[in-house]
């Protein structure tokens, strides 16, 4: 099946990374944070100070989902348990061993694993560390085991700003990818659907036992949530759940190798960093060990993510759970005069009197800041939103409903089809400068606790 998206907006910025690995990257400590997972509400920790831990050891888990276990990503010993405002847990800071040890779960051969239950595989799951991979639509929380999808859908590609090339990542990984497939056709009452960009070659086309498409467009084309709205959309009562190449990748290395391997690719990128390239390192791992001798100027911003869904983050902080990406960009922290109107040729702009020459030079690349060009007004209706939203939806409407707790109009517009990720183009476009993604998120926990 080939989808040819008409709505959406690319980023171009500078400071893409280029197709070589820098020294892989093992730092003295790894934060694992529960605030990464959403849908989590009440995180019960397993470990405490001074405890040793193998990768795969428990670390913490939901009281309300109790056989989904979070585990260490590395071993070590928990030097640290981080807890905020009521002493709600933040992060497990670990100080890592040089040599990983592992907790050794059930091991199968590629052969094997057709012959597996359900039962087996989401018990194997559960304990090990790897069902958080699994996200489960609508909502766009850690999927329930209890469950069972009409359908799993992965995103073979990624359109954000400088998001990474999946082919070079996952170039070696096609065994692992294929068990992951084997393992999720297991789940599901229905298809296992993969979507790749469309001209583009990519190790994961490669992939047997799935449904597959070709998506053709401009960013959000990369969001599975846009990919199952044209290929089997959400109703009411319908549940699908997705995951990413990574947790594929994940899947397939605890069925064929039987331990929770956490080690990542990951991007590092941006025009603020002299040499945007790749790294190996490990889910958790505290940033400074990429960006050390390696920024133009110290005055920047660093995103765990890209600059449309990430989140900001120090140079003590760690990689976010779900991202392969780190972003560094300048901090808009100096005053434009007219900068919300002013065109100019390093401008880039959905609008046409303010980006007109970004249209002419659809190929430039951009070195964009934070600066907001100007602070929150009241929500105007421009018709923009519509056009980078590639979905049969009223996106100013449904957020309007969200505002206005009306619980009914909310569902009657999509709100089940949507997670946060599928509007941030609209942040980047909104004259009123409205927190959008936060907006729809609200909406969703409202859905969930009614």
């Amino acid at each position: 099946m080939s989808i040819k998206l008409k709505r959406g907006f690319d980023i171009n910025l500078a400071g893409k990374a280029k197709a070589e690995k820098g020294d892989t990257i093992h730092p003295e400590s790894y934060i694992f944070k529960p605030t990464d997972f959403m849908g989590i509400k009440r995180p019960k920790v397993m470990v405490k100070e001074g405890d040793e831990v193998k990768a795969g050891t428990p670390i913490f888990f939901d009281k309300l989902h109790e056989q989904v276990k979070y585990t260490a990503p590395v071993s070590g010993r928990v030097s640290e348990v981080i807890r905020g405002a009521k002493r709600k847990p933040m992060g497990i800071k670990i100080e890592a061993d040089r040599e990983t040890q592992y907790v050794e779960f059930d091991k199968y051969d590629s052969s094997q694993l057709s012959g597996l239950s359900k039962e087996q595989i989401i018990a194997n799951l559960s304990a090990s560390g790897v069902w958080p991979n699994i996200i489960e639509r609508p909502y766009g929380i850690v999927a329930n085991p209890q469950n069972t999808p009409k359908s799993i859908f992965i995103s073979g590609f990624d359109s954000s700003p400088l998001a990474p090339d999946y082919d070079f990542v996952f170039k070696d990984q096609g065994k692992y990818l294929q068990a992951g497939v084997d393992i999720l056709s297991k789940l599901t009452s229905g298809k296992v659907h993969l979507s790749t960009e469309a001209g583009v070659a990519s190790v994961l086309k490669n992939l047997t036992g799935v449904q597959k498409h070709e998506i053709q467009g401009k960013h959000p084309a990369g969001n599975v949530g846009v990919q199952i709205h044209h290929i089997d959309p959400i109703v009411k009562g319908d549940i699908v759940w997705t995951t990413t190449p990574y947790g594929l990748q994940q899947i397939g290395k605890l069925f064929l190798e039987g331990r929770y391997d956490a080690s990542k690719t990951i991007a590092v990128a941006g025009s603020e960093l002299k040499n945007p390239c790749y790294y190996d390192t490990c889910v958790g791992a505290t940033v400074i060990g990429f960006l050390k001798n390696n920024l133009k100027q110290d005055n920047v911003r660093i995103v765990s993510g890209n600059v449309l869904t990430g989140e900001r983050i120090e140079m003590d902080s760690s990689v976010g759970y779900y991202n392969n990406l780190i972003t560094v960009i300048p901090e808009g922290d100096k005053y434009e005069f007219l900068g919300w109107i002013t065109p100019g040729k390093n401008k880039l702009s959905m609008h046409r009197p303010i980006g007109l020459l970004s249209f002419l030079m659809p190929k430039k690349e951009y070195v964009l800041d934070t600066n907001m060009k100007g602070e929150e007004r009241a929500f105007v209706q421009t018709g923009v939103f519509e056009k980078v939203v590639p979905m049969d939806i009223f996106p100013v409407y449904l957020l309007k409903a969200i505002m206005a707790n009306d619980f009914e109009e909310m569902e009657a517009l999509g709100i089940y089809e949507v997670i946060e990720e599928d509007f941030a183009l609209c942040e980047f476009v909104d004259v009123s400068k409205i927190d959008v993604q936060a907006i729809v998120r609200e909406g969703i926990n409202a859905l969930m606790d009614a």
